[in-house]
């Protein structure tokens, strides 16, 4: 990690400032705690001290039960301010790292496709999650301890100077050691903690790549593939958990090895000034309690320098990913009109994927070229071409998943950069191919956990678009639960594959909007099951306008209007009437030659 990313105190400051700081009286009350078992823990010695020279001089009485008893109180209200700290840090650093893991989900859905295209969702788990939790101690007490065992060490040396001015003098000096021994240790083991965390994170992404296709890697007699895949990416992991460990670990040594300098140093000293009669027996026990003591803030400190480089690699990576802005610029604040069917306009359009999004200056690797394309409210597009000639590139634009290369896309007029994203995304509505299903009920995957859509909203699009039967059939109701990614028929609620397609019609339905685009909806069904859609199709088409992507004849018969793309270009456009007509038109020969053969 170069002295540029190290992390500041400026970052560990905002990151304080934003997460810490509502829960200021959380922390002052555990501030209040630390305090008050500082002051305990500097009384107690003494109280030993004083019983150890009233048995020595003989005196057994009621004034020694006094002491042995005040000690116990202090001891055990010192245990019970250890609980109560214990609880309030922990729900301090979960308040905390929650809300941060929050913020860090929401960025990433805010950026463009292309930083997704370039990370698992496993890595992104462990950036979101692991990197995170890794603060947790971070946020509840590492100030908090820092400060208060840094009193906690001045009040013992105060003690000592008052004891005898030797004795702390000796210790204090080796205190000065420990210290800037600290300063110069606190980041060594930063950056082998930051590639700890990295290959951490490709871990979790191979396992999460491998694990969700399974069923192909064993029908295809890929474990051992897999397995040596896993070995190759654990041994990075190992390697670089262990460098970070002993590094962290040397520096505590190095430290404990001046501070038992510093013991035995006291010890002599205390000693000699007993021999010489002018400290008592007592008093050299304090001292060397206080020696003794001495180290838990020593320790303490040290564990939380600790935790510190460990926190400074998740805190890089953290401020890496915060720092990432998406190319998309949600600027607009225009809001498309609801309740009606919307004009499309591409002027010019051109689109090229980035070859590598770190050289920005890089050529784009063109898909889109020029298309022009106008469309009024409630025509059907019929979208087709070959595999790979740009269609759900297109579609990905209209959604602004993407921003055009060149040229402009409008929505009733308006181009898509002057639209609010959130509005955009409400008037344009997708059904893809892949349908994705949450582990919720029925109802959060119909509103994707909208509550302010009814339940009687709800029932009567089930029943307009043909799902109303197979709901009656539920004992649950919109209660029912539904497993993710139930494909053919592993919802708990019985889907089919073509229920399953039914009910992304729905969600589209529920949010009326005034564009619809199916892409390839039906390619992955029979034809038996695909005339079931029918009927479903043609109320989601109803008042709206329509862009569909098909591979079957009988999906684009109800468009009024046809394109056809080739390599990224528009070979052919116009009304499906006159295209039909027109024995020489692409489409036309489409028809005589069978359309899905032909674009497969």
């Amino acid at each position: 990690m170069s002295k540029s990313n190290a992390p500041t105190v400026g970052k560990y400051r905002a990151l304080f400032s934003r997460y810490l700081k509502p829960h200021w009286r959380a922390t002052l009350l555990l501030t209040i705690l630390l305090v008050v078992s500082i002051l305990l823990k500097l009384v107690n010695p003494i109280i030993l001290g004083l019983i150890i020279d009233l048995v020595a001089g003989g005196n057994t009485g009621d004034i020694l039960m006094r002491y042995a008893l005040l000690f116990l109180v202090i001891a055990l209200t010192s245990e019970a301010i250890g609980i109560v700290q214990s609880y309030i840090s922990a729900n301090l650093g979960l308040l905390t790292t929650n809300r941060l893991r929050a913020d860090l989900a929401l960025h990433c859905l805010t950026l463009d496709m292309d930083f997704h295209k370039q990370r698992t969702p496993g890595e992104m788990i462990e950036r979101v999650d692991g990197d995170v939790g890794k603060l947790a101690n971070f946020f509840s007490l590492f100030l908090v301890e820092l400060l208060g065992n840094l009193l906690l060490a001045l009040g013992i040396l105060v003690v000592l100077f008052f004891i005898d001015w030797r004795v702390g003098l000796v210790l204090s000096l080796f205190m000065l050691g420990i210290f800037l021994a600290m300063a110069r240790l606190r980041n060594v083991a930063v950056p082998h903690w930051e590639k700890a965390r990295q290959a951490d994170a490709e871990l979790y992404g191979l396992l999460e790549e491998r694990l969700s296709g399974t069923e192909d890697v064993r029908a295809n007699g890929g474990v051992p593939y897999v397995m040596r895949r896993f070995y190759q990416v654990s041994r990075p992991v190992l390697r670089t958990w262990i460098k970070a460990s002993a590094y962290g670990v040397s520096s505590f040594g190095i430290l404990m090895v001046i501070f038992g300098l510093g013991w035995v140093a006291s010890l002599a000293v205390g000693a000699y000034l007993n021999l010489l009669g002018q400290i008592s027996l007592g008093t050299v026990f304090v001292i060397f309690r206080y020696a003794q003591l001495l180290r838990n803030p020593i320790e303490a400190i040290q564990r939380q320098l600790q935790d510190l480089q460990q926190a400074g690699a998740s805190v890089v990576r953290i401020y890496d990913l915060l720092d990432m802005q998406s190319r998309l610029v949600d600027a607009g604040q225009t809001l498309l009109p609801s309740g009606r069917a919307y004009s499309v306009q591409f002027d010019q359009v051109s689109f090229g994927y980035q070859a590598d999004p770190s050289t920005p200056d890089a050529q784009p690797d063109m898909v889109l070229r020029q298309i022009d394309l106008s469309l009024p409210p409630e025509a059907v597009l019929g979208l087709l071409g070959r595999t790979g000639s740009g269609k759900t590139t297109l579609i990905r634009l209209l959604a602004r998943l993407y921003d055009p290369t060149q040229g402009v896309i409008r929505l009733e007029g308006k181009p898509l950069p002057e639209l609010s994203l959130a509005g955009l995304r409400q008037g344009v509505g997708v059904v893809t191919q892949e349908i994705q299903l949450f582990d919720a009920s029925l109802r959060d995957n119909l509103t994707l956990f909208d509550p302010s859509i009814s339940d009687e909203r709800i029932l009567q699009a089930l029943e307009m678009l043909g799902l109303g039967g197979w709901y009656r059939g539920l004992p649950q109701g919109l209660e029912a639960k539904i497993q993710p990614n139930s494909g053919a028929a592993g919802a708990a609620a019985g889907l089919s594959a073509g229920e399953a397609q039914l009910l992304a019609f729905v969600r589209v339905f529920l949010r009326d909007p005034g564009l619809v685009i199916l892409d390839e909806a039906s390619s992955r069904l029979d034809p038996a099951t695909e005339r079931r859609l029918e009927k479903a199709i043609d109320q989601l088409l109803r008042g709206r306008t329509a862009i569909i992507i098909a591979h079957r004849l009988d999906t684009v018969q109800r468009a009024d209007t046809i394109m056809i793309l080739d390599d990224g270009r528009q070979i052919e456009f116009g009304t499906r009437e006159a295209l039909i007509q027109d024995a020489s038109s692409h489409y036309s020969r489409l028809l005589k030659t069978g359309l899905q053969e032909a674009l497969v």
